[in-house]
């Protein structure tokens, strides 16, 4: 029942991987003060990650976070209640997003079970609400990899079987976190003239040239059906709305479905090489719709991080260090031609935005409090110091690595 593509089967690319080796991560000095209170509303935090999370919270000025690999609920890993434990740690500054157990529901559907496999996940989401889940995360792997339960092709982004999940997500009040494809480049050949070549070098497997999948404009196609078939539920096209790059695409989704938002996770390298003036506009007129995001990967060793993409070398402080900084460059100064958040994922540099703080307050904060429904407590986070040996997730609960950002 399992599609593989190019060598990796559905799992490699629904998430993030939390393994790596039990190098202690000392936090970098704490900055000043944050002149902006920051929710990141898309992160993947281990469940031994809490910690760490906190850590980096408070070092450079975000007062809360929203955990996207959040799992599924019930037998056999109770992977929703794992990380909604180890959310409540963080004294209420971590909310949660469920993930719906695809797997579970369409190898039912095989058996002969339960054939309505839509329903199936729509009532595990009922239960996800009940726990503590927020929202709905919907991976790439919906479009790339999750098979029909015939196992005979790829279930589609637009799949109606699936319509009860999307209605009950609306019905629930709980958003819809959806990764739908992956950058363009990683549908073109896989070589030197690639612009992309840096990390496709270090990760061949995040290529989908003449792998059996949709091409990216079926894919956004039936991305765009499936949030026009909803306009009950709010949808979160992350990366940018799913396509970085072209804002105009973006802006035209957004002015056709008001019940699309997106987030900015992952993609201020790619943004960031637009037309600084031009996406100045796109800010103002959307920026009631724009929510702030990082895609930051959150483990309690520093080799298993993720700032936004790796490299095939394990991922230094020093890479923290500019991923945030490059970010606040980003959208709070007029700087041009500066380094970017994760230069693997291209090698020209960026301009900043300037953004007013009006604007800069609602695309870091105020959005995601109203479409979330959730905001942290007041005041600075302060992080627990960090205890020598930190615990490490259960195997059971290790989440698969990433084929692409």
């Amino acid at each position: 029942m399992l599609l593989v593509l190019g060598g990796l089967g559905v799992a490699g690319i629904v998430g993030h991987s939390w393994g790596g080796k039990k190098q202690s991560a000392a936090a970098p000095k704490a900055r000043a003060a944050a002149r902006f209170a920051r929710i990141d509303s898309h992160t993947h935090i281990s469940p031994d990650g809490i910690e760490r999370a906190l850590q980096i919270m408070e070092t450079w000025g975000i007062v809360g976070m929203v955990n996207l690999s959040g799992m599924s609920p019930g037998p056999p890993q109770h992977g929703l209640e794992t990380q909604l434990a180890a959310a409540r740690a963080s004294g209420g500054r971590i909310a949660v997003f469920a993930n719906a157990g695809f797997m579970k529901a369409l190898r039912m559907a095989n058996a002969g079970i339960r054939a309505d496999y839509g329903n199936v996940m729509a009532e595990e989401l009922a239960l996800s609400k009940q726990l503590g889940a927020i929202g709905l995360k919907i991976p790439k792997g919906l479009g790339l990899g999750y098979p029909t339960p015939d196992g005979k092709r790829v279930l589609p982004v637009d799949d109606p079987g699936l319509d009860p999940l999307f209605e009950k997500a609306g019905e629930l009040g709980m958003p819809v976190a959806i990764h739908t494809g992956d950058p363009k480049a990683f549908w073109l050949p896989a070589d030197a003239k690639n612009e992309r070549w840096d990390e496709l070098q270090a990760h061949p497997e995040w290529s989908f040239r003449g792998q059996p999948v949709p091409s990216w404009e079926e894919l956004y196609a039936a991305f765009e059906r499936r949030v026009a078939r909803h306009p009950k539920t709010t949808f979160i096209g992350v990366h940018f709305g799913n396509d970085p790059e072209d804002p105009d695409h973006v802006a035209k989704m957004l002015d056709k479905y008001p019940n699309l938002y997106i987030d900015t996770a992952a993609r201020v390298p790619e943004i960031g090489r637009q037309d600084a003036a031009k996406m100045r506009l796109f800010y103002e007129k959307y920026q009631d719709r724009i929510l702030f995001g990082t895609d930051l990967g959150v483990a309690a060793e520093q080799d298993g991080m993720m700032y936004g993409s790796n490299g095939a070398n394990p991922p230094t402080l020093e890479d923290e260090a500019r991923y945030f900084t490059s970010t606040w460059r980003y959208f709070e100064t007029r700087d041009k031609q500066f380094e970017s958040p994760t230069p693997i994922q291209g090698r020209w540099k960026i301009d900043g935005v300037g953004l007013p703080e009006a604007i800069l307050r609602k695309i870091y904060f105020e959005n995601a409090a109203r479409v979330l429904k959730w905001r942290p407590p007041p005041g600075p986070v302060v992080a627990p110091r960090p205890a020598p040996g930190p615990a490490t997730a259960p195997a059971s609960l290790a989440m698969p690595p990433p084929a692409g950002k």
